[in-house]
């Protein structure tokens, strides 16, 4: 039987498997699509809480939402570099990232009016009614310049293919502003109680004209140019070996930051890359 393949291991070939070594440094580019989620639906609070600040007006007002969450869509692009250390099929590495986000840009308006009748410390006379009509109207506005971020990832060694999670701590860039104009009305209405001549009690209230408070009435006003925020990210991809050290990769990216200004910006970040292992 010289011919039967299991005498000569003839079937050892087939049951390697193909490897490649991950393990070291390496640089590269990537760009693709951001989705932004700002929310402003606190962004005002500030300047309210200054506006109406030791007054009867500022607990009432304190949770206004004149604002919601706004979305936009843009591009971005930068450049990693990084180094993966290699145990058998188990590859964990620390990278650090630049992004540049083109024109990610949203903004937003709003409004509220609300009468409030005799607020928490508000002193008056028994008969007297107290109603304060109070309208504000809002607008903010976020831009996303760009961001750096140090991500640890852990990956594993599928041949040519490596898939990929990380997470870790962003620093964005960002131009923030927010503006509020409040306009409060005192009405005082007075109730009397009489008895008429048959012995039966009637009340009767004159309603007062709404007059102008001008302490908290005006407009506050508020820019960031160029503010810090510091965030963390979390995500999952997929690097591809094309030749040598040559390889390519995609990759979804999780963002979110701290509020600026009381306005929160969230990022979702889908990229494709190139990249060259030493």
């Amino acid at each position: 039987m010289p011919d039967l393949p299991v005498l000569r291991g003839g079937f050892t070939d087939g049951l390697s498997k193909t490897s490649h070594n991950w393990d070291g440094a390496y640089v590269g580019v990537n760009g693709g699509y951001t989705t932004n989620a700002t929310d402003f639906s606190q962004s005002v609070v500030g300047l309210t809480n200054f506006i109406f600040r030791d007054s009867v007006l500022q607990q009432p007002t304190a949770s206004w939402s004149l604002m919601n969450k706004t979305n936009t869509q843009s591009t971005n692009f930068g450049a990693f570099v990084g180094r993966n250390w290699q145990w058998y099929d188990a590859i964990l590495g620390l990278e650090g990232t630049y992004s540049y986000f083109n024109n990610l840009a949203a903004s937003t308006s709003g409004s509220n009016s609300l009468t409030i009748v005799n607020p928490p410390g508000d002193t008056h006379a028994a008969n007297v009614t107290d109603n304060y009509d109070v309208t504000l109207t809002g607008a903010a506005a976020a831009k996303v310049k760009d961001m750096i971020s140090l991500r640890g990832r852990v990956g594993w060694d599928g041949g040519d293919f490596m898939p990929y999670a990380f997470a870790g701590a962003a620093v964005g860039r960002m131009d923030v502003s927010r503006s509020v104009t409040s306009n409060v009305d005192l009405r005082q209405d007075v109730t009397n109680s009489v008895t008429n001549g048959l012995g039966v009690v009637v009340t009767t209230t004159t309603f007062g004209s709404p007059q102008a408070v001008p302490a908290q009435s005006q407009t506050q006003i508020q820019r960031r140019t160029n503010a810090f925020a510091v965030g963390w990210v979390a995500g999952l991809g997929v690097e591809y070996c094309i030749w040598e050290g040559l390889f390519a990769r995609v990759e979804y990216e999780y963002v979110k930051f701290s509020p600026v200004m009381n306005t929160s910006v969230t990022l979702n970040n889908a990229r494709v890359g190139l990249g060259y292992k030493f």
